[in-house]
């Protein structure tokens, strides 16, 4: 439905790795990613101290939720963000909002509503979101990395300066640096390895994989085709849905206090909607890719959803079941492409299968 999308994507440049080709120091790019990291696992940024980037974005959950939670806890004990923390894996290839008008969606755009155009503009949020990282500006953050042990290396890279917009875009440049890096990006999968012809698939994942494609439908929104900014696939096409996800009463950001809260137990979050100002969008959200999906648990932009499992299901039987509660926002949901997918118990085990293929760290990928 939406696969040309895709190829109106603008080509990026490749990014530096390694080593210059002229010495052995480390490449600029590669002196940025290693501060970037630096920056993204200080626990001592955040207001009080305790809470870092790697908190909500950790590797050995896919860069999601280090707990696993449906939202996370902020810096502030007691305070949660009122979303599912996304993975940032391949997040550099997600373009800025814009209308495609052949297509007639919205595509791209950072968090769950594509309200930041880009890595480095995303990483400066956090930090001052209350209930986050909970800083109260810009100064209270670059001032804890002015006393850091890495703000020497981050004067190197980027030179020595006085105002405290310019030092705060030098850190949110090198995090963005570490989050375009190998690191984070690596294309490591055993679906990659398949690709490459350096894995066989099960009979399972075989199955999974064409119903993935056909039956199941969800190759319409998470496509197959290779994305023009990575040339490799990444299972989005980087649009907006509204899955008809119930709301999620269990979410403990509507217990915040007041003059915190993003939401309220009336309100409901209108996703995209709330960023572009057109009703016709309410309650839609980007199309996450499914690369580490196997990891990322819970699932939706509300964490309603504990397991893969149960997600595949919900997709499969929403308009046919009385298993699931009414969608959080009725009125613009998908209809098309998930609901009554007719898929047998077996059938949505097998596309689980597949989607288990796309988690990273199954091999090491030739250097390119």
């Amino acid at each position: 439905m939406r696969r040309s999308i895709i190829h109106s994507l603008l080509l990026c440049g490749g990014l530096s790795f390694g080593m210059c080709a002229c010495s052995s120091r480390p490449s600029l790019q590669s002196q940025k990613e290693a501060l970037g990291k630096l920056i993204f696992q200080d626990e001592l940024l955040s207001e009080p101290a305790g809470q870092s980037c790697a908190t909500c974005h950790t590797a050995s959950r896919g860069y999601a939720d280090r707990d696993g939670r449906m939202v996370s806890e902020g810096a502030v004990r007691g305070l949660y963000s009122q979303r599912n923390s996304m993975t940032i894996c391949y997040s550099m290839y997600v373009p800025s909002l814009y209308y495609d008008d052949a297509e007639e969606t919205y595509v791209g755009g950072l968090f769950w509503d594509g309200r930041s155009p880009s890595l480095q503009h995303q990483a400066g949020e956090p930090f001052l979101n209350p209930v986050e990282m909970g800083n109260p500006d810009r100064l209270a953050v670059t001032g804890k990395v002015r006393r850091a042990s890495y703000y020497p290396e981050l004067v190197r890279i980027y030179g020595e300066t006085s105002c405290v917009d310019s030092l705060y875009a030098h850190i949110t440049d090198a995090l963005a640096a570490y989050q375009s890096s190998k690191e984070i990006n690596p294309f490591s999968s055993k679906y990659d390895a398949w690709e490459k012809k350096k894995a066989e698939f099960t009979p399972p994942e075989i199955r999974g994989m064409e119903l993935f494609k056909d039956k199941g439908k969800c190759a319409e929104c998470h496509i197959l085709d290779n994305d023009g900014r990575a040339n490799r696939v990444l299972f989005t096409d980087h649009t907006y849905d509204n899955l008809g996800i119930p709301r999620n009463s269990a979410n403990p950001h509507y217990q915040v206090p007041a003059g915190y809260f993003l939401l309220t137990k009336d309100s409901l979050d209108l996703g995209l909607g709330a960023i572009v100002g057109k009703e016709e969008e309410n309650g839609k959200f980007r199309v996450p890719t499914l690369r580490n999906i196997a990891l990322t648990a819970p699932y939706g932009h509300n964490g309603y959803f504990k397991t893969l499992e149960e997600i595949v299901h919900f997709y499969n039987v929403r308009d046919v079941s009385d298993e699931f509660p009414p969608a959080e926002y009725p009125a613009t949901i998908n209809r098309d492409e998930l609901g009554n997918l007719g898929l047998t118990p077996e059938e949505e085990a097998d596309i689980v299968a597949f989607m288990n293929t796309l988690t990273d760290g199954f091999y090491t990928p030739d250097e390119q």
